[in-house]
């Protein structure tokens, strides 16, 4: 990535050597320049803007909520962890910031839950071999391909950029995020059988 980020605007300057374009290479990286600053400036207040709001929904306990209501839906994605226990509680309550857009919620939860799940799996089934196991695997893909009722971030994105109607893809990344969760979760799942599959035909050989 380094190489590339180097290369790329090595190229530009380059090409408008040789072309005698050199000039407005030169404006062209001072104005997106400050319209990249423009940009960012934009999205930390709307971004401030949504945060605000969410927070008011955390305290006001929609993420308590939500988390006791997907607490079902939990437990048949991770197997082998305990029924009410602390890293239950702890991935429900992550999966709910994630659907709620609390971005800065998402993390430290989400680093506890994997804490809590590690912790759980060495006390029941003995000291960890230093890999991931489906579980952990699970919650990260859960965190990566998240549904959203609320994306913040596009919506910010759009708005700072002139839309109207910062909103009204709501419907479409639903729908998007719907099947890239569930085919990102089908995926894991069945990963995770093969590995299962494989270690035990190593086991018998």
């Amino acid at each position: 990535m380094k190489i590339i980020l180097a290369v790329i605007p090595a190229a530009a300057i380059i090409c408008g050597i040789f072309t005698g374009r050199l000039p407005e290479v030169s404006g062209a990286v001072l104005e997106k320049a400050g319209d990249a600053m423009t940009l960012a400036i934009t999205l930390c207040g709307i971004m401030c803007l949504w945060s605000g709001l969410m927070r008011v929904a955390e305290e006001a306990g929609a993420v308590k909520a939500l988390s006791e209501l997907l607490s079902p839906v939990v437990s048949l994605l991770f197997k082998g962890l305990e029924k009410g226990g602390r890293a239950m509680q702890l991935i429900s309550m992550n999966l709910s910031a994630n659907i709620l857009g609390l971005g800065n919620a998402t993390t430290p939860l989400g680093i506890r839950a994997m804490e809590a799940i590690q912790e759980e799996e060495a006390r029941l089934h003995g000291k960890p071999d230093g890999t991931a196991s489906d579980n952990m695997i699970m919650l990260t893909v859960l965190n990566t391909a998240s549904l959203q009722i609320i994306p913040a971030t596009a919506a910010a994105l759009r708005s700072a950029h002139g839309a109207a109607r910062p909103m009204e893809i709501l419907p479409c990344v639903w729908i998007v995020s719907a099947y890239s969760l569930a085919a990102a979760v089908g995926a894991a799942k069945l990963l995770a059988w093969l590995s299962k599959k494989r270690r035990g035909q190593g086991a018998d050989n």
